[in-house]
């Protein structure tokens, strides 16, 4: 889910140790990344061998269809393997509490995602506001721009995402962020339902462990661990 031009060479690289350590245990997996298509169509594939996919898709319709694998740890002050999301607004917008953003015009990557979508959302109801009209862009990094752009007044981005927003994107030097949202479990590895989760798991730790310490920061990874599907499926949805 962290694929973008800059990071295209790191993840390539670890999927590579991911389907050595997979065919040693007798796994078979593609030679390389599937990139583009319908996300959906992928992640319910009944030959999905391993994908990563948001929290929100996964407790809303792929729980039950899918076995989840994995979730990744991330260096961010929180609890391993949760994440959370940034709100980011414009440097020269001088309000910074929520009651000023009541009402304000929200640019979202995708109405499926919980960093961009799910996680305002309660951000907002627990401070007894509102949004206006969205406007959703198609990923985090749009959504970054349509804020510098004017084009939105606010946005929540993932942050693992806004680390590399701020590392490569220009625009980034015309935001600043005034809150987090609830940290909630990161976006998860999944496999088809009857995939052996428990090897796939071992597999992807091991290619995880042995990915170069370069890649690793470039992807923002830091390991891999098991969370209960419980502990996604208690995630409150957006109001």
């Amino acid at each position: 889910m962290y694929d973008r031009t800059e990071t295209f060479g790191a993840n390539d690289r670890l999927w590579s140790l991911i389907g050595n350590e997979l065919t040693g245990r007798g796994i078979a997996a593609p030679e390389a990344l599937t990139r583009g298509g319908d996300l959906w169509t992928l992640w319910q594939s009944s030959d999905l061998v391993l994908a990563q996919t948001c929290g929100l898709p996964y407790r809303t319709r792929l729980h039950g269809r899918v076995r989840l694998v994995a979730t990744p740890t991330h260096d961010l002050p929180c609890e391993p393997g949760y994440y959370f999301s940034e709100i980011v607004v414009r440097n020269g917008d001088v309000r910074s509490t929520p009651l000023e953003f009541d009402g304000c015009r929200i640019a979202v990557n995708d109405r499926c995602s919980q960093s961009g979508w799910a996680a305002p959302a309660e951000w907002a109801s627990r401070n007894g506001i509102g949004f206006g009209k969205a406007l959703f862009t198609g990923s985090h990094a749009a959504s970054c721009r349509a804020v510098a752009q004017g084009r939105a007044e606010l946005a929540a981005i993932d942050a693992v995402s806004w680390k590399m927003i701020k590392r490569w994107d220009r625009h980034a030097t015309r935001l600043r962020t005034i809150a987090r949202t609830t940290p909630t479990p990161a976006l998860p590895y999944i496999t088809a339902i009857d995939g052996d989760d428990d090897l796939i798991r071992q597999a992807l730790r091991d290619a995880v462990s042995g990915l170069r310490p370069r890649d690793r920061t470039i992807l923002g990874l830091d390991g891999v661990i098991r969370i209960s599907p419980d502990r996604y499926l208690e995630v409150a949805d957006a109001p």
